[in-house]
């Protein structure tokens, strides 16, 4: 099924582009889907469909600074200051539109890389709004080293201007995710062991992109306070979570410390680590059965929880 789509206007005016797959007859759920660094909504077509067949609809929203999104703008820019904040306004305000059009359906937060960091953040401060969040590609409390990067990127920034791009930092990022995959094929074979997947991520202009000092920097200061735990602590302990994650996933090398933070705060997470994937399962050489597992684990949420209608 293809998606439709709509521009959804953010608080402070910008035009952020949604795509909306939904089921034919009853919608189950909705799940709303926050996309990583360097790609876009489109690319979740096919866990959509998986969704669709099951009765759960999805819409995906455009970071800014990413795909439709940036039409007009930067690719990899999200705002002059506050990004990072005016992405989870940006989600929260989506979120709301969402509960409005389909009430009383639950609504599961689904967030990869980047998205999950997002998604980290958001159900701290609204997980009440939720039914369910499930984090792909994450990761626990960053290491000591990410405090150099986030000086690194306020030198570039410092150096380029914000919309400047940095090929340190893109280099400090892809290319060390790559490394352990070396020698590649290609600078992104971390992303999937699937060459045909890879090599479509590679093809697509609006993906990969050289993102600007600005953004390294909204998102470096964003990770330190991620599981500080006063935020925990503000997360339903009832709010189901599911954490899926490949075992060969640069991004994520303390995603069991995640899970340990999570459950000390009483929470009950259910990590799923699939032996040897790496960065993107949604587009592994398995991915047909990672999306049957997500997607039956939407079906338990469905069964279990009752719907939630999203604060005014």
């Amino acid at each position: 099924m293809a998606a439709d789509a709509f521009y959804f206007e953010a608080r402070d005016g910008a035009r952020l582009f949604v795509r909306r797959w939904l089921p034919e007859g009853r919608v189950r759920a909705i799940v709303q889907i926050v996309h990583g660094l360097a790609e876009h909504s489109g690319r979740y077509q096919d866990f959509a469909e998986a969704l669709n067949r099951a009765g759960v609809g999805a819409y995906a929203g455009d970071l800014r600074g990413h795909g439709r999104s940036a039409e007009g703008g930067a690719l990899g820019f999200f705002a002059p200051k506050e990004g990072w904040r005016r992405c989870l306004d940006d989600l929260a305000d989506l979120n709301r539109h969402v509960a409005s059009v389909h009430p009383a359906t639950p609504i599961i937060l689904f967030g990869h890389s980047m998205g999950s960091f997002l998604a980290q953040n958001f159900v701290a401060e609204r997980g009440d709004r939720l039914a369910g969040a499930i984090f792909s590609g994450s990761n626990g409390r960053p290491p000591a080293i990410a405090a150099l990067g986030r000086l690194i990127a306020r030198i570039e920034r410092l150096r380029l201007g914000p919309k400047g791009k940095s090929a340190l930092l893109k280099s400090m990022w892809f290319g060390a995710f790559n490394k352990p995959f070396e020698p590649a094929r290609t600078v992104f074979d971390w992303l999937s062991r699937d060459p045909a997947a890879v090599d479509a991520y590679v093809a697509d202009p609006l993906c990969g992109f050289d993102f600007t000092t600005q953004l390294a920097v909204d998102v470096l200061d964003a990770l330190p306070s991620m599981l500080a735990p006063e935020n925990v602590a503000r997360i339903p302990t009832s709010l189901p979570i599911l954490i899926v994650s490949g075992s060969r996933d640069p991004v994520g090398p303390n995603i069991e410390n995640l899970v340990e933070t999570y459950r000390k705060a009483g929470l009950h997470p259910k990590l799923r680590l699939y032996p040897d994937g790496r960065h993107e399962m949604l587009n592994e050489i398995n991915r047909e059965a990672v999306k049957a597992d997500i997607v039956g684990w939407i079906g338990g949420v469905i069964e279990k929880t009752e719907p939630i209608a999203a604060s005014a």
